[in-house]
């Protein structure tokens, strides 16, 4: 298994955990440009979520949140502002969801960072 199809894997965890509890999946992998991709966007009653995954087989080299670096959430950000250029929302937010994969399944999920 490649990186990109490892990823789509945890997208795919991730979008079933958020539809199972209450989202409503609007699109996926939405690109900006080469640095700035949206992995999922989301609706949770009125409110917008723009959710950036971070699938680990482990955490023997550290957590999926401490891929979430000041540049990574920068490149978050100007992706979410440029589809709410887009679309009319007046609510959103950006949330983490965390995905190890080994001994166990866990899902994090880290809202409103």
């Amino acid at each position: 298994m490649n990186n990109r199809q490892f990823g789509d894997m945890g997208e795919e965890i991730a979008a079933k955990y958020l539809k199972d509890n209450g989202y409503e999946i609007l699109d996926r992998n939405v690109h900006y440009s080469r640095f700035c991709e949206l992995d999922i966007v989301a609706k949770q009653k009125n409110t917008l979520v723009f959710v950036e995954v971070k699938t680990r087989k482990t955490d023997a080299f550290g957590t999926p949140f401490e891929a979430i670096t000041k540049t990574k959430h920068e490149n978050i950000k100007k992706g979410a502002l440029n589809y709410l250029s887009e679309h009319n929302y007046k609510s959103y937010r950006i949330d983490v969801i965390g995905i190890t994969l080994k001994p166990e399944l866990k899902i994090e999920h880290l809202q409103n960072i």
